[in-house]
């Protein structure tokens, strides 16, 4: 049986639509400790892209240059809201797709020339999203006076009346 890894299936896409709804309600210029708040996105699904998995054995995405994934290093690079989306979208599948090559027994393993459990690595991610999402909408709602919608695997429908609280 693989009950562990359905469940930690539902709580991930529920945290990723948690970061769509962050990204489409935020102001992506906003400053966040002297960088745009784009860059905190940006640093958010790389980590993501990169840590879920193995960080070890990692092929960066084609956009990404040297520090760009640091927020207080400098950038030439900047990427357009619709490019981070993309972006997310694509590890979202990644994602998916990784948790439903897995059955329980395999959390507790490490992957190759990793130091750290699947499951390990799994709740790291899990933290770092929903910290980033909290300071995300927490300057969202700053700003708008009103606070983006969250939602868990169970109310997944709320989102269909937008994406800000009633």
């Amino acid at each position: 049986m693989n009950e562990l890894c359905e469940m930690i299936k539902r709580q991930t896409d529920a945290n990723f639509l948690n970061l769509i709804t962050a990204i489409k309600t935020y102001n992506r210029n906003a400053e966040v400790c002297g960088a745009p708040a784009w860059r905190y996105v940006y640093h958010t699904i790389h980590s993501a892209d990169k840590w879920f998995f193995n960080p070890y054995v990692f092929d960066e995405p084609p956009f990404h240059e040297d520090g760009m994934d640091n927020p207080n290093l400098p950038c030439s690079t900047v990427l357009s809201d619709e490019q981070l989306l993309d972006y997310l979208e694509k590890v979202r599948r990644k994602t998916a797709d990784y948790l439903g090559s897995l059955n329980d027994e395999m959390l507790a393993e490490c992957p190759e020339k990793c130091d750290k459990s699947r499951l390990e690595l799994i709740l790291m991610q899990f933290r770092h999203i929903s910290t980033h999402i909290g300071m995300l909408n927490g300057l969202t709602a700053e700003k708008a006076g009103r606070l983006p919608l969250y939602v868990t695997p169970d109310s997944l429908d709320r989102l269909e009346v937008g994406y800000f609280e009633n």
